[in-house]
C-alpha cells in the first residue's frame, strides 16, 4: 500500500546522493577514514553491550540505559554509513524512493529515541545523587522499562509523522541529493509541491522535543548541583561529578552537533557546512560514547578486566 503511494505521489523513483564531497583526491582518505570509524562504532558498541550483559555487577538502571544508547548507536550507524562508503568508491551512489524514505524512517527513529534515552539518564543520575536511600525503590525495573518504552514510541511517532509528510510531496524539480543521506532538509528543495506542512511539522515536533528534552536535563543536572553545593565532603563532590561526567560529555557532543548541523542561517553556502556538522553526531559521536563511558567509568573497567580473565582462562584450559 505504501509503495503505490511513494509511485503516485512522486515522478522520482530514484535519487542521487552527492555523498560528502566531489573533490576526487578526497574520495579514497575518506573512505579509510570512515571505514575505521564505522569498525570502530560497530565494535565499541558491541562490546560495551556485551559486558554490560555478561556482568552482574553491571545489571542496574543506569547500565540498563546505557544498553540502549550503546543499542540506538548501533543500529544508527548502520542506517546510513553503508550507503556513505559506497559514495566514495562509486560514480553514481544512487537510493530508490523507497530505500531512500526507509532510510529516513530509520535515522529520525534512532535519533528521537536517543535524545529521549539520555533524558532518561539524567533523571537516573538525579535520583541516584539525591535520593541515593530511595534509588532502588524509585528506578525500578518497571519504571526503567517504561522509560525506555516511551522513548522508542516517542522516537516511532516523530519518525513515522516526519516520513508521512515527505512521502506525500511530489518530487520532480531534480533527483540529487546534496548530502550522503536521506535528510528532512536536504529533501525538501526537491519537492515540486508545497512544502509547508513538511516545514510546520518540522518546527513543532523537533521543537517540542529538544525544549522538553533540554528541560528535564537541564532541571535534573539544577537539582544535581544544588544537591552537590550542600555536601560537606569533598568526597561527595567528586563522586557525585564522577557519576555525571559521563553522561555530560554525551549530551554536549549530541546536542551541540546536533545544533550546529540545523540551526543555521538558511543560504546555499551553509549546505556544506551543515553535512561537515552532522559528520560530527552522525558518525563521531556513536563511536566516542562507548569510549566516553569506558575510559571514564571504574565498573566498566573492572568488568572488561573480569571478562579478559574469564577469556584468557578459557582459552588456556582449551590448548
Amino acid at each position: 500500500m505504501m509503495q503505490m503511494t511513494m509511485e503516485n505521489n512522486s515522478s522520482v523513483s530514484e535519487f542521487v546522493l552527492m555523498g560528502l564531497t566531489d573533490q576526487p583526491e578526497l574520495q579514497l582518505p575518506l573512505f579509510v577514514l570512515f571505514l575505521m570509524n564505522y569498525t570502530a562504532t560497530v565494535m565499541g558498541n558491541l562490546t560495551l553491550m556485551n559486558l554490560i550483559c555478561l556482568n552482574s555487577n553491571l545489571h542496574t538502571p543506569m547500565y540498563f540505559f546505557l544498553f540502549n544508547l550503546s543499542f540506538i548507536d548501533f543500529c544508527y550507524s548502520m542506517v546510513f554509513t553503508p550507503k556513505m562508503l559506497m559514495s566514495f568508491i562509486l560514480e553514481k551512489n544512487t537510493i530508490s524512493f523507497g530505500g531512500c524514505m526507509a532510510q529516513l524512517f530509520f535515522f529520525l527513529f534512532f535519533v528521537n529515541s536517543e535524545s529521549y534515552v539520555l533524558t532518561a539518564m539524567a533523571y537516573d543520575r538525579y535520583v541516584a545523587i539525591c535520593k541515593p536511600l530511595t534509588y532502588k525503590v524509585i528506578m525500578s525495573p518497571k519504571l526503567c522499562c517504561l522509560l525506555i518504552f516511551s522513548s522508542y514510541l516517542m522516537g516511532f511517532v516523530s519518525a513515522m509523522a516526519h516520513t508521512g509528510c515527505m512521502i506525500r510531496l511530489n518530487f520532480c524539480n531534480s533527483n540529487i541529493i546534496n548530502h550522503y543521506m536521506c535528510d528532512i532538509f536536504p529533501l525538501l528543495p526537491l519537492s515540486c509541491s508545497s512544502t509547508y506542512v513538511n516545514e510546520l511539522m518540522s518546527s513543532v515536533v523537533v521543537g517540542t522535543a529538544i525544549i522538553l528534552c533540554c528541560l528535564i536535563i537541564l532541571i535534573s543536572y539544577g537539582m544535581i548541583l544544588f544537591n552537590i553545593i550542600h555536601m560537606s565532603s569533598g568526597k561527595g563532590w567528586s563522586k557525585a561529578l564522577g557519576t555525571c561526567g559521563s553522561h555530560i560529555i554525551t549530551v554536549s557532543l549530541f546536542y551541540g552537533s546536533g545544533l550546529l548541523a540545523y540551526v543555521k542561517p538558511s543560504s546555499a553556502k551553509t549546505v556544506d557546512q551543515g553535512k561537515f556538522f552532522s559528520v560530527f553526531y552522525t558518525l563521531l559521536v556513536p563511536m566516542l560514547n562507548p569510549l566516553i563511558y569506558s575510559l571514564r567509568n571504574k565498573d566498566v573497567k573492572l568488568a572488561v578486566k573480569k571478562t579478559w580473565k574469564r577469556i584468557t582462562i578459557k582459552f588456556k584450559c582449551i590448548c
